[in-house]
């Protein structure tokens, strides 16, 4: 005997088969939110790794040590040979004359851009990259600059001579170029002390006056970076770098002197000390252990020896 479906059964069936695809709809739907959720939640993860990498790349020891030897050094090089030339042609015992003078810093010049011209630094490293092409700048004006005052220094001789170079604009844009590259790279050596050691990096703005009290709180690295933005905020090209000049920042204050000659802050105390002739090339490397033992620093040869 056949059953019959009633249209009661067939109404339930419709229902019950409509819930079966509802809820696989349902579940399928809730695979896929998941999903994307989860992707979601993993790509913000995943962001924040490759954010947190590249700032712990960013500024990375390898990367100052490098600099240092492939376009610093080379720079540095340059310039000790500037300054000897110079300070020979001004006491009359230079070896070759003015016009020769001239055109071997011209020559130098030339040679350091070419050495140092295909380096590269990181872009994750932004204060290195301006550093570099500041050097660049800096070579390539000192380079022309010196090639065409070869012709002027024949007619000139010692403290005229000085005084026509000090006057240069050519040479005097050559040397801020150069002073702008030394603060950046002080500067990159900071945002390695942020990484390193971030306990100890105070919050000072480099370029300002700072009172004797904030100048303490600092260590070598942050005091060598402020004294590198005020040498080139007052364009004070010198053979000495910004370490010489911060120990004997601390030197006056330790022992009393700044206080006797009634400095306050640091800047001024700066300023008399580079106008009086009161610094010199390795006056940190004779102080370094006495002022700066416990500081902690990258490993680059300026800092050790």
């Amino acid at each position: 005997m056949n059953k019959r479906f009633s249209i009661t059964d067939y109404l339930l069936s419709l229902l019950l088969l409509a819930a079966l695809i509802g809820s696989l709809g349902a579940f399928f739907l809730g695979v896929k939110i998941g999903r994307e959720r989860t992707a979601e939640q993993y790509e913000k993860l995943l962001t924040e790794l490759r954010a947190s990498t590249h700032q712990l790349a960013a500024y990375h020891q390898e990367y100052l040590v490098s600099f240092y030897h492939t376009i610093y050094l080379p720079y540095r090089e340059f310039q000790n040979k500037w300054f000897e030339h110079l300070e020979a042609l001004e006491l009359h015992s230079a070896p070759i004359n003015p016009q020769d003078a001239f055109k071997e810093l011209s020559d130098l010049a030339g040679q350091k851009f070419k050495a140092i011209e295909d380096m590269s630094m990181p872009e994750s490293s932004p204060l290195l990259v301006e550093a570099h092409n500041n050097y660049l700048r800096s070579l390539k004006l000192f380079k022309d600059a010196a090639s065409g005052f070869s012709g002027k220094a024949r007619s000139l001789r010692g403290s005229e001579l000085i005084a026509a170079v000090e006057a240069d604009p050519l040479f005097n844009e050559a040397k801020q170029y150069g002073l702008a590259a030394q603060q950046h790279y002080f500067e990159a050596i900071v945002e390695w002390l942020k990484r390193s050691a971030p306990e100890l990096a105070v919050n000072v703005a480099f370029g300002e006056d700072l009172s004797f009290a904030e100048w303490a709180k600092m260590g070598l690295v942050q005091k060598s970076a402020f004294i590198a933005a005020a040498m080139s905020e007052s364009g004070y090209y010198h053979p000495f770098t910004p370490q010489d000049l911060a120990i004997r920042v601390d030197e006056m204050i330790a022992n009393g002197q700044a206080d006797k000659m009634a400095f306050t802050s640091v800047n001024p105390l700066v300023a008399a000390l580079v106008e009086t002739g009161a610094v010199r090339n390795g006056d940190y490397a004779k102080g370094r252990q006495k002022y700066y033992a416990g500081d902690p620093l990258p490993q680059l040869p300026f800092f050790f020896e």
